[in-house]
């Protein structure tokens, strides 16, 4: 596995608003990832500024965070297909378009994702690999 870590929005929620269930979970794991590439995407970014619509301080701090910590590291056109085809692969849950992008993302940089969504230790890259994932209890 690379050195690389991908950001889910449940991460970045729990990061950034200190009355998220998973904020004190969320602060200790991101404290441990200062020598890991942090990478996300605009749909998990996108998601999260919608969690956090209630604390204009936390969407400040989501902004600040990506310019000053945070590498956004995928091209949806580029990946369209596979996006798409996971999408479809995953109907039955059904799977969010932030989801599918980190789910491809960790193909792409086989790194593994900080999350708190039950539903990454469902979905898996390379059709039948478990994705790593730091920040759920396995």
């Amino acid at each position: 596995m690379t050195n690389s870590i991908l950001l889910d929005a449940s991460a970045l929620v729990g990061i950034l608003h200190r009355n998220d269930q998973w904020h004190s979970a969320a602060s200790r794991v991101f404290s441990t990832l200062k020598d890991s590439q942090i990478l996300t995407c605009e749909p998990v970014i996108t998601e999260a500024w919608f969690l956090l619509g209630g604390s204009e301080f936390a969407r400040v701090a989501l902004l600040g965070l990506v310019q000053d910590a945070v590498s956004i590291s995928f091209s949806l056109a580029e990946e369209i297909r596979e996006v798409q085809r996971l999408v479809a692969r995953y109907r039955e849950l059904p799977m969010s378009l932030a989801d599918a992008c980190l789910v491809r993302m960790s193909e792409i940089f086989d790194a593994a994702v900080f999350t708190f969504d039950s539903d990454f230790n469902i979905y898996r890259r390379n059709r039948n690999e478990k994705i790593p994932v730091i920040g759920l209890q396995n």
